[in-house]
């Protein structure tokens, strides 16, 4: 189930990146002064942030003319597809069970214990609970009161992320 992704975009989105082979991971319009932002992460079934640039620019076409033909968004806007890459967004249950083991950041829509910020491993996800070991200890934050989460892949040994 997709949250925060808003539905007449998802309508359009959704049957466009299925048609690649892909799913879709995270999608939002971001509106400001000017032109409207659409941003739409996709990736494979396998969910390993293997899409190739080439496949991103073909959904970014197809998914422009159907957002033109639906007349989804007012005005101009920028439209970015991209995989989730290193520091992958969790917006799906599935995305969290699929990162289990790894070190995970999350913020809550509230705080929970005091706390709206957590990081550390996600040890399970089971029945919509995402279980992590923190420093401090343990937590478990039921995904409805996830108002963002990332899982990062493990790097090798010696290695660093580059931004």
């Amino acid at each position: 189930m997709y949250r925060d992704i808003p539905p007449e975009l998802l309508k359009v989105v959704e049957p466009i990146v299925r048609d690649h082979g892909l799913e879709v991971v995270d999608a939002g319009i971001r509106r400001g002064s000017g032109r409207a932002h659409v941003r739409l992460v996709v990736d494979t079934p396998e969910g390993d942030g293997r899409v190739l640039v080439d496949t991103c620019a073909l959904v970014s076409r197809e998914v422009g003319h159907g957002l033109d033909a639906g007349d989804v968004i007012q005005g101009s806007y920028l439209l970015e597809v991209t995989s989730p890459g290193v520091d992958r967004v969790l917006a799906r249950e599935l995305d969290f069970s699929r990162a289990v083991g790894r070190k995970v950041e999350l913020e809550t829509r509230e705080p929970l214990d005091g706390r709206r910020r957590f990081k550390g491993r996600l040890a399970r996800f089971e029945q919509g609970v995402a279980h992590l070991e923190l420093d401090s200890g343990t937590a478990a934050i039921p995904f409805d009161k996830v108002a963002r989460a990332r899982a990062f892949h493990p790097l090798p040994l010696g290695g660093r992320a580059k931004r």
